[in-house]
C-alpha cells in the first residue's frame, strides 16, 4: 500500500465520507480480484461495482496498480506466530507446514504472489505501488521465522549463518514448488526441507 493510502486510514481526522468511499473502493476491488483474478480489477469495473466516481478513485489511488495494491494487502493474512514449544526443528517443521498449508488452501495468495514478483508496467510510474507491497509480502513471510532463527537459541545450535539466505533455503522451495505446480508441499516434504537446512547449518536436535 501506498504512504498516501496509509496515511488515509491513520489519520483521525479524514473526512468520514472520503474513509468511506474508499472502503467502498477497496471492498469492490476485492470482490473483483477474488472472483475474477488480476485482470478483473480494472478503473471500470471498480467503479461500476462501487458505484463511486472515477474523480473521487483517483483521489485515493494514484493508478489501477496502486489500488490494487492496496485490495492485495487489505487481503494480505496476518503473519504467522511461530510454535512455542518444542525443539527448533520442530517449530520450523510447524512454521513452515503453516506456510505451506496458507499458500495451497488459498489461491489468491499465489496471484498475490505472482503479481508483486512482477517489476512495475513498462513506461509507467507505479514501481512505489507494486514495492511498497512487495515488502510488506516479504515482511509478512519473514517475521515469523526472524522471531525463531534470530534468537540465542538458533545461533547457539546452528551458528552464524546469514539469516536472509536462511529464509531463502527454507520457504524457496515451498513457493517454488507450489507456484509452479509441481507438486503440493505437505508436512513430510517441509521435515526434509527443514532437515537439510540443519544438515547444512549444524547439527539436527534428535
Amino acid at each position: 500500500m501506498s504512504t498516501q493510502t496509509s496515511n488515509v486510514d491513520d489519520d483521525p481526522d479524514v473526512d468520514p465520507r472520503r474513509l468511506r468511499s474508499r472502503a467502498r473502493l477497496l471492498d469492490a476491488a476485492a470482490r473483483l480480484l477474488t472472483t475474477g483474478g488480476v485482470e478483473a480489477v480494472t478503473i471500470d469495473a471498480v467503479t461500476r461495482a462501487s458505484k463511486v466516481a472515477k474523480t473521487t478513485l483517483y483521489r485515493h489511488f494514484g493508478s489501477g496498480t496502486e489500488l490494487l495494491a492496496a485490495t492485495f494487502e487489505r487481503l494480505l493474512p496476518q503473519a504467522t506466530r511461530p510454535p512455542a514449544t518444542g525443539s527448533l526443528r520442530d517449530q520450523l517443521v510447524a512454521l513452515l507446514s503453516q506456510q505451506a498449508a496458507l499458500i495451497e488452501e488459498a489461491p489468491l495468495h499465489l496471484s498475490l504472489l505472482a503479481w508483486v514478483s512482477l517489476g512495475p508496467t513498462e513506461g509507467g510510474d507505479d514501481g512505489g505501488s507494486r514495492n511498497s507491497l512487495r515488502a510488506r509480502v516479504v515482511e509478512n513471510y519473514r517475521k515469523p521465522f526472524d522471531e525463531l532463527l534470530a534468537s540465542p537459541r538458533a545461533r547457539a545450535e546452528l551458528g552464524d549463518f546469514d539469516l536472509t539466505l536462511a529464509l531463502a533455503q527454507l520457504l524457496g522451495p515451498l513457493v517454488f514448488g507450489v507456484m509452479t505446480g509441481i507438486r503440493i508441499i505437505d508436512r513430510a516434504d517441509c521435515v526434509r526441507i527443514v532437515d537439510d537446512f540443519f544438515a547444512t547449518h549444524g547439527p539436527r536436535e534428535a
